[in-house]
């Protein structure tokens, strides 16, 4: 298994500035995800580690062996792109065999290696079809599989699964997981899908005009968002904007007073007394109830109370929008009750320790 390490790695193609400054350090043997939007340099800095781009600034180790000059045959990365990239005249197994071929693996070693690759990725029945006998799903197969076939010190995913449709994408979600728990192989997967990033991740680099926001386990990220931009960008939430209250306790929570309530959040510790912030607090961190409703209100919540807009019942979920005190508040309720909350006074309760107050 092998590690990576990017140190201060710049890219600039003339005047425009695609990577700036990232530093990054993957451990060996986890699933590394690049997650951002088109153009925010995600992929730029994947075909630096792949070698098909020099960096203008910065060094690229993988595990103590500086790599930054290296040309890419001699990085040992297999990659696995988002076309597939397969050659439409061979067969599965010439498609998986092709990387052995170029490096003059003898043939029976090679033959070994292409029906473990084949067997791991569950196409070993496909052996002899021509990618255009095969499904989207099962291309993404054979493209993985001669990816690994070689063993490779690190395997690069460009965007693998963009082309799939949703049962499909949720079904290699789980082989890629499943392939990586198994190889043992580091991963550096390259994605603008949230959920992709959130189920399959050890660490998730969240990116945005080509520096990494926030970087950190796919939990802490959701959960602990540090910036507007990356509250936003993984999944949906609140933002209410309010003024410090009180000094920050050993939690590192204080008093913030807001339009809808005074709230307890959890306050970066560069901010102060006096200072205004905006606070994320996600849909699910909420749940609402019919003011008339009986309520034994906990310690751990704050009670905020409106009136529900509209309410959209998703069968497993509803989502809710309530106004209040001119402060517009989305809700999602799991297992909804069976009457509809629009046009009602309501009720929220608003987990505490789920405020996250934002750094800017």
């Amino acid at each position: 298994m092998t590690s990576l390490r990017l140190t201060n790695i710049r890219k600039t193609f003339d005047q425009t500035v695609a990577v700036e400054d990232v530093s990054i350090e993957v451990s060996s043997g986890s699933l590394f995800f690049l997650l951002g939007s088109s153009g925010c340099g995600k992929t730029t800095i994947l075909r630096m580690i792949a070698g098909f781009v020099r960096p203008t600034a910065g060094r690229i180790f993988f595990g103590d062996r500086d790599a930054t000059e290296l040309s890419p045959e001699k990085r040992n990365a297999g990659m696995v792109f988002q076309s597939y990239a397969l050659w439409p005249h061979m067969t599965v197994s010439q498609n998986v065999g092709f990387g052995l071929d170029v490096r003059r693996m003898p043939s029976a070693e090679k033959k070994s290696r292409i029906g473990e690759s084949l067997e791991l990725v569950r196409m070993s029945q496909y052996a002899d079809r021509l990618p255009n006998q095969l499904s989207g799903g099962q291309q993404q197969r054979v493209a993985l599989a001669r990816a690994i076939a070689f063993r490779p010190d690190l395997l690069l995913l460009d965007e693998p699964l963009s082309n799939l449709d949703a049962k499909l994408r949720l079904e290699m979600r789980s082989e890629i997981r499943r392939i990586s728990h198994e190889l043992r192989i580091t991963m550096i997967y390259v994605t603008h899908d949230q959920h992709e990033a959130l189920s399959l991740a050890d660490q998730i680099a969240v990116m945005s005009a080509g520096k990494i926001e926030q970087l950190g386990a796919p939990r802490d990220i959701y959960q602990r968002p540090r910036t507007r931009f990356v509250a936003e960008f993984i999944g949906e939430t609140n933002f209410v904007s309010g003024e410090i209250q009180g000094v920050r306790d050993s939690s590192g929570f204080a008093e913030v007073r807001t339009p809808i309530a005074t709230m307890r959040a959890l306050v970066p510790s560069t901010k102060k007394v006096g200072d205004r912030i905006t606070l994320s607090i996600r849909p699910e961190a909420i749940t609402i109830d019919h003011l008339s409703a009986v309520s034994n209100p906990q310690s751990y919540a704050t009670i905020v109370l409106g009136k529900c807009l509209e309410s959209t019942y998703l069968g497993a979920s509803a989502q809710h929008l309530v106004d209040a005190n001119g402060q517009l508040i989305k809700v999602f309720e799991v297992n909804p009750n069976s009457s509809s909350f629009a046009g009602k006074q309501v009720r929220l309760s608003i987990i505490t320790d789920q405020v996250i107050g934002l750094e800017e």
